[in-house]
């Protein structure tokens, strides 16, 4: 179970908790209404939020992060640091957003007992060559969301699992491609090899 930070429709919580495994993003914002169970916790490890996150007390000490058995760094450090030169012309303003903290969270999980894993930066690549087809026109990166579903979906550990998502509202930062993302998803629906939980239909934010 994939579950992003949007709403989810009454009565997921006991289906995502359930699961046999359960992965959240960043601050997990609807824990409780889309259940409590995670064992990972996927994080954004550059730019504001990871300094966000890995400064905070409330956020080490949160449900969703103490109960979790792993932690997923989402960018690999090597892929931002080339992006860096590029955003300095393509977007000045992200003067921040290559800016890594996996060291950070690495030593989080070791001091806490987790396991901690870097996806690396060839699932960056696949969801960039698969959105492709689904006219995301510019944009920076794809979202959280986007590349734990790739790194799901590509995994061969994960073969034959049943793989749903739930709290996938596909809007959020526009530096997301999140329309290409909602089409994306739903060829992957349409082919059997994603399932979608129904979300409410409440305002939501991307994973």
């Amino acid at each position: 179970m994939i579950v992003g930070n949007g709403p989810v429709a009454d009565g997921s919580d006991r289906m995502i908790d359930l699961s046999d495994l359960v992965i959240r993003f960043n601050d997990s914002r609807n824990l409780g209404p889309a259940g409590r169970r995670t064992d990972v916790v996927a994080v954004c490890n550059t730019g504001r939020p990871a300094h966000a996150m890995v400064t905070s007390q409330q956020w080490r000490g949160s449900p969703a992060v103490v109960g979790s058995r792993e932690i997923w760094s989402v960018r690999d450090p090597e892929k931002f640091t080339a992006l860096r030169p590029q955003l300095a012309i393509t977007n000045p303003e992200l003067d921040d957003f290559c800016d890594d903290r996996t060291a950070d969270f690495a030593t989080f999980a070791q001091e806490s007992g987790k396991a901690h894993r870097v996806i690396p930066a060839t699932v960056h690549e696949a969801a960039d060559v698969a959105l492709a087809a689904h006219e995301p026109g510019p944009y920076v990166v794809p979202s959280s969301g986007m590349v734990v579903v790739t790194h799901i979906l590509g995994d061969f550990g994960f073969a034959g699992d049943e793989i749903v998502i739930a709290g996938f509202g596909h809007t959020g930062w526009d530096g997301h491609p999140f329309a290409a993302e909602r089409r994306l998803i739903e060829t992957y629906i349409a082919a059997g090899r994603l399932q979608r939980l129904p979300s409410s239909s409440s305002p939501s934010q991307g994973a």
